[in-house]
């Protein structure tokens, strides 16, 4: 039994994929329902229904099961990012937004990296509970990590406000203030429903289509790094053990810089020039990781690779928040830029394979493509940029506000002649 569930190769890559459609299947679907009941309880319901899947996944028996589970486990868990960073994007401005979701994604990513720890301690805990279903080794990590999410999770329905204008620790006056500096920026009105119309302004916007291409292809590189580090830290001749703990340093030194990059990216109000030098970056260690030939030279590879693709995840998804106003639009656009990229999370299952051993070139290559194209990406991105925004300076957009009432107006959005796009 315990060989038919063990993940390895084809069935460690089709359970990933099977994960990574489901999680993509409901990005779009949640944020909209995100924006019509509110964070305040949306948002930690989905954290308590992932919590709940990974508990029972300790006990499935075969591999239909995991399948099961892992389907399932996609669809608690991928409302989170685009949730969570339109979530954020109602309380802070333009220039306050990427440090805050690049605290969020980091702190994800961190998560991931002692997880590694944590998984090899917990394995450890000798075999307990019912004779027909005993817990041990791999289901340990599931049931307790499992069961730490659903303890924890119900804490943010007695905390989160919903809007602004709901934060108890704000008095009346700082509440509105809160309020009107997000709808004055963004030139929307938060109390808008959400209409087909605000769908399709999402899906068809340039930038958030170019934002989008961004996050897949940044994603097949941060998926794949996520995934098999470990793989390719094996391939260096190293134990099981001594990988587990060779993998935190290169996470915690990327999620270090990611925030740094994001502070910066807010301070000077740029994103497609972190994307330029952080592109660079992760090429130059993709190119180490194939070319030379010292295991120190790999390690420190391995450093590159992650500093320079951890930060663009959160760059991509906060340059088309910045420029998807109208807050229907922007839970749209949050959706749908996550949901993209995540085509290059099931592209990243299929990166490093077993026949490409040991030194999984192919893998590197892949990788190093996406980069380059993601470079090109945001050079695009730039120029569309700063050709709409010149555009509007020279009065080519007023036409829009003709015939129209305040009200008709403030549902412009990014359209409106005065609102102008961060590149």
């Amino acid at each position: 039994m315990e060989k038919e569930l063990k993940l390895t190769g084809f069935r460690f890559n089709w359970a990933l994929t099977i994960f990574y459609i489901s999680y993509i299947a409901i990005e779009i679907p949640s944020n909209i329902v995100l924006k019509i009941i509110g964070g305040r309880y949306y948002l930690p319901l989905l954290v308590v229904a992932f919590g709940l899947v990974s508990m029972c996944t300790a006990f499935i028996k075969n591999y239909s099961g995991l399948l099961a589970c892992r389907f399932v486990l996609g669809l608690a868990e991928g409302g989170m990012m685009p949730g969570i960073s339109y979530y954020l994007s109602c309380f802070y401005r333009r220039n306050e937004l990427l440090l805050r979701i690049g605290f969020f994604v980091t702190g994800a990513s961190l998560a991931g990296a002692f997880g590694g720890l944590l998984a090899a301690g917990l394995t450890q805990i000798p075999e307990w509970g019912v004779s027909s279903s005993p817990l041990h080794t791999w289901r340990n990590i599931f049931f307790f990590e499992g069961l730490f999410t659903l303890l924890f999770s119900g804490l943010g329905i007695l905390f989160l406000p919903s809007k602004p204008n709901e934060c108890k620790f704000l008095t009346p006056r700082d509440q509105y203030i809160a309020l009107e500096r997000i709808n004055r920026e963004h030139k929307e009105s938060a109390h808008e429903k959400i209409r087909p119309h605000h769908v399709r302004r999402a899906l068809l916007n340039v930038n958030n289509l170019i934002c989008g291409l961004g996050f897949f292809m940044i994603n097949v590189s941060v998926q794949s790094f996520s995934l098999f580090l470990p793989t390719i830290l094996r391939a260096l001749g190293w134990t099981a053990l001594k990988t587990q703990f060779y993998t935190v340093p290169p996470y915690t030194l990327a999620c270090i810089w990611a925030i740094f990059l994001s502070y910066l990216s807010d301070r000077i109000q740029r994103r497609g020039i972190i994307v330029l030098g952080s592109t660079l970056l992760a090429i130059a260690g993709y190119t180490m990781l194939v070319t030379v030939e010292s295991n120190t030279a790999k390690y420190i590879a391995v450093y590159l690779a992650a500093s320079g693709a951890f930060p663009l995840g959160p760059v991509f998804l906060t340059w088309a928040l910045n420029n998807a106003a109208g807050p229907s639009v922007r839970a749209v656009t949050g959706g749908s830029v996550v949901a993209l990229g995540g085509g290059g999370a099931i592209l990243a299952t299929w990166t490093y394979l077993e026949a490409d051993r040991p030194n999984y070139k192919r893998g590197h290559y892949i990788n190093i493509g996406a980069q380059a194209i993601a470079f090109l990406l945001a050079v695009v991105g730039i120029l569309y940029a700063k050709w709409e925004n010149a555009k509007r300076e020279r009065g080519e957009r007023d036409h829009r506000l003709n015939d129209l009432s305040q009200d008709e107006q403030d549902q412009l959005g990014y359209r409106h002649p005065e609102f102008r796009y961060i590149y």
